[in-house]
């Protein structure tokens, strides 16, 4: 059974970088994703942003006692940086989103049982999600833009039960910790406080300010991001 989801606007960070500016061809170009993610590209593909997907194959994990939001920034910055290598004349978005609870950074589970551990550790509590964002362009790759979104997700208290037979659905173990809000892990939550699509994997509203703040306008029919994601 579904559980009721209230959602909030939430507390979000960003710092940017000292103003730089972007190649003029690659503010007339499509975007390059970092990133082979699906979740990702339909964000972008229903945002009717333009964009081609090359992905960096970095995915490294996080160290013991990482700072969840230094390390999904620095590694959304190395994705991009690694792909604007091919792509000197265009804007390559990196993205990389983390599940924190505490100072705890939660990644993709391992196996079943991992995922099961982390669920359980989940249950019935608060927890945050960052995603990292890097904007990169120039023969120097240069990081024009690096900010990061939060949001705080709460989940119900969960049976072993409940916890058994989402994990059997094979939904978790591709995800940073263990579910997806999308798709049959969002049974399992009771509150978002902040952009949902943030959980999802890419903050649509900040990745759009970002690119307007450097002058690049290819959108198409942008809409806003609350609208029609309910249907994940």
């Amino acid at each position: 059974m579904r559980r009721a989801l209230t959602a909030h606007s939430g507390h979000d960070s960003h710092d940017g970088l000292a103003r730089r500016r972007a190649p003029e061809k690659a503010l007339r170009s499509p975007l390059v994703l970092a990133s082979a993610s699906p979740r990702r590209q339909e964000i972008l593909r229903w945002a009717g942003l333009p964009f081609e997907v090359w992905p960096s194959r970095d995915e490294p994990d996080a160290p013991p006692g990482q700072d969840p939001v230094r390390y999904c920034r620095e590694t959304a910055r190395r994705k991009a940086v690694i792909v604007a290598r091919r792509f000197p004349e265009r804007l390559v978005v990196g993205a990389d989103t983390v599940v924190a609870l505490g100072n705890t950074i939660l990644g993709k589970p391992a196996d079943p049982r991992q995922a099961q551990a982390m669920l359980r550790a989940l249950s019935g509590r608060q927890h945050v999600v960052y995603t990292g964002l890097a904007i990169v362009a120039g023969p120097g790759t240069e990081c024009l833009a690096l900010e990061h979104e939060e949001t705080r997700v709460t989940f119900a208290p969960l049976s072993a039960t409940e916890i058994e037979r989402y994990v059997a659905t094979g939904d978790p173990l591709d995800k940073a910790g263990a579910y997806g809000i999308q798709s049959q892990g969002g049974e399992l939550v009771v509150e978002v406080l902040g952009s949902y699509l943030n959980v999802v994997g890419l903050p649509l509203a900040r990745l759009q300010a970002m690119l307007a703040r450097l002058g690049w306008t290819m959108w198409e029919n942008n809409e806003n991001e609350a609208t029609g994601w309910r249907r994940w």
